[in-house]
């Protein structure tokens, strides 16, 4: 700024002394035009002078986030090893849970219910599966539900009403009942959406449907649980494009019951307290299911 202020002298010296040496006086346009002259220099060196200052906080300010970013990389690297450590001991405990529920025995049904279970699965072959070391029925949902949907199609009500049937009798009375829906991991449509956000949602309600089949035809509510996995837990591994027709189905477990149900089924089970198997009437596995 020193440089020019005398640069500004200079130039006011430089003129005087040429008007003086053209005239030997220094008229008054161009004395008036010199003042002009310094007066914006002067502003002009004020203008100057204020972006300096500007630039000079502005480069403090950069100094300082520049000192203050490695602190704070460390702190993010701190907070980013501890989730990580959390996130591998949750990772852990998971691997010990799936390993503890691999090993786990299940227990065999009786054999009453067995054999009925086993019966009706063989009556319903393209829509149910029967698997006798997890007391598990597992029913297709592409033959159970229309696709997105969550209302049990006819043709799906006659085996759950077997099944009922079933679930219904002195034997089977002492079993708890869990319905379990799962979907593929092909993405929700637009449609579906409206009403099952997700594929969770989907599974779910596909799961509570088939529990408010089976309740109103008489298997006691308090028997019954519904839950979903969506698309965690598949059977076969997805098709690229999620479309997987293996990992959308329903399973129905039995375990020995909690004590909390009631073995008797009140006024909406015609049947009583005491229902029996229609063996005769499940069939074998020579019956055609219609399509």
């Amino acid at each position: 700024m020193t440089t020019n202020r005398r640069m500004m002298r200079v130039s006011l010296v430089g003129l005087l002394a040429l008007a003086g040496g053209l005239g030997g006086c220094v008229s008054q346009k161009a004395y008036d035009d010199v003042v002009r002259e310094n007066r914006a220099l002067k502003s002009r060196n004020v203008e100057l002078q204020g972006r300096v200052d500007d630039l000079a906080s502005t480069e403090a300010s950069l100094r300082n986030q520049l000192d203050a970013a490695p602190r704070a990389m460390a702190g993010l690297e701190d907070a980013n090893a501890l989730a990580q450590q959390r996130l591998n001991q949750a990772l852990e405990q998971i691997a010990e849970l799936e390993s503890q529920l691999d090993g786990m025995q299940f227990a065999r049904l009786d054999p009453v219910t067995d054999d009925a279970l086993r019966r009706m699965a063989a009556r319903y072959p393209n829509l149910v599966r029967y698997d006798a070391d997890r007391g598990m029925l597992q029913f297709a949902s592409d033959l159970t539900f229309a696709s997105g949907s969550a209302e049990v199609q006819a043709q799906a009500k006659n085996s759950l009403a077997a099944l009922a049937n079933i679930l219904k009798s002195n034997e089977a009375s002492v079993y708890d009942i869990r319905v379990v829906g799962h979907t593929d991991s092909q993405p929700i449509s637009a449609r579906t959406r409206e009403r099952h956000p997700t594929n969770m949602h989907l599974s779910a309600h596909r799961a509570i449907a088939v529990r408010r089949e089976l309740v109103g035809m008489g298997v006691p509510a308090a028997r019954v649980m519904a839950a979903g996995w969506g698309e965690h837990r598949p059977a076969v591994p997805n098709a690229a494009n999620g479309n997987t027709p293996a990992n959308r189905r329903v399973e129905i477990y039995l375990f020995p019951g909690s004590g909390n149900g009631s073995s008797s089924f009140g006024p909406t089970d015609p049947a009583g307290v005491n229902a029996t198997i229609d063996r005769d009437g499940l069939g074998g596995s020579s019956y055609e299911p219609t399509k």
